[in-house]
């Protein structure tokens, strides 16, 4: 009896160096590099004295780092920072507590036309800010019992000029709350049930069974919503008056509104500061934040 000899078929390793695979990481490198160099450019800035900046040179010839200081001394950077944490912690805090419980409503209660609410909600995902705006500004303003406003809601400015003004319109989002549905959908029936048998209420099925299970989604909704507040620019314009109020980029759009004595090392230092943040928010949430957004269901 003769043994047959079989053929070995090796699994080669696909090639590393193919045309497409190549061109693919140009592309990329490109695209990384455009993206990259106007940060590159605003931090080597933040160093450089306004005659360097005039000249159009890329490296500094010397690191100022005084720049930082001076920038905080000539503008108030410092209160600006305060008001815009003071805003993204707010707005955070609100839309957390505002969108994950009309979530959890929207995919575990028996609510009748929750389909036709979740169709709505979709809707507004469409809408720009900018067509809510003006009926945005006028219900602050004319908000009763605040600001020197009757009960009729007449007669001040309601929550004009206001931490109110500034937080609570912009704190419960449609993407949040759509978002925080999609990821309860995915947690079992069951557990609410089992927890429902044992006695448990549904707000304490929401806040100690449920929750806790989505906490990727809550990551990525922090991050979206603090991003946002952080870079808010277009609603503080509308409805602040004092320098008090003013968070960070409306701050920095006034530093720089007089062209002819900009001081641009300065705006530059203040620009690098306000970036910061958010970059180390990214860094420190990323793994949490990509795990969400690639396990956000589809399921109705």
């Amino acid at each position: 009896m003769t043994s047959a000899t079989l053929p070995v078929v090796s699994a080669g390793k696909p090639s590393v160096f193919r045309p497409g695979r190549i061109l693919l990481y140009v592309v990329l490198t490109v695209g990384a590099l455009l993206m990259i160099t106007p940060f590159v450019w605003m931090l080597l800035s933040a160093f450089k004295s306004n005659l360097e900046i005039a000249k159009f040179g890329w490296l500094p010839g010397e690191l100022r780092w005084r720049n930082f200081v001076e920038a905080m001394q000539t503008a108030p950077f410092l209160r600006y920072f305060r008001n815009s944490a003071i805003i993204a912690i707010g707005e955070t805090a609100f839309t957390l507590a505002v969108c994950t419980t009309a979530g959890y409503a929207l995919a575990k209660l028996p609510l009748r036309g929750s389909k036709a609410l979740l169709n709505y909600f979709i809707v507004l995902l469409l809408v720009p800010f900018q067509i809510i705006l003006v009926p945005l500004f006028l219900i602050v303003k004319s908000i009763p019992l605040f600001g020197g406003n009757n009960i009729l809601g007449q007669g001040g400015i309601g929550w004009l000029n206001s931490w109110w003004g500034l937080i609570i319109p912009l704190g419960a989002a449609p993407l949040f709350t759509f978002l925080a549905r999609q990821f309860y959908v995915t947690v079992p029936n069951e557990l609410a049930q089992a927890a429902r048998v044992d006695g448990l209420g549904e707000f304490g099925i929401f806040w100690r069974i449920m929750t806790p299970l989505i906490k990727p989604a809550l990551i990525t909704i922090c991050v979206f919503q603090i991003e946002a507040a952080w870079n808010g620019f277009l609603w503080p314009l509308m409805i602040t008056t004092s320098d008090s109020m003013r968070p960070l980029q409306l701050g920095l759009a006034i530093f720089a509104q007089n062209p002819e004595q900009i001081q641009w090392p300065y705006l530059m230092a203040g620009t690098a500061l306000a970036t910061l943040p958010m970059i180390v928010l990214f860094v420190f949430a990323q793994k949490r934040f990509v795990e969400g957004m690639a396990n956000v269901g589809i399921k109705g």
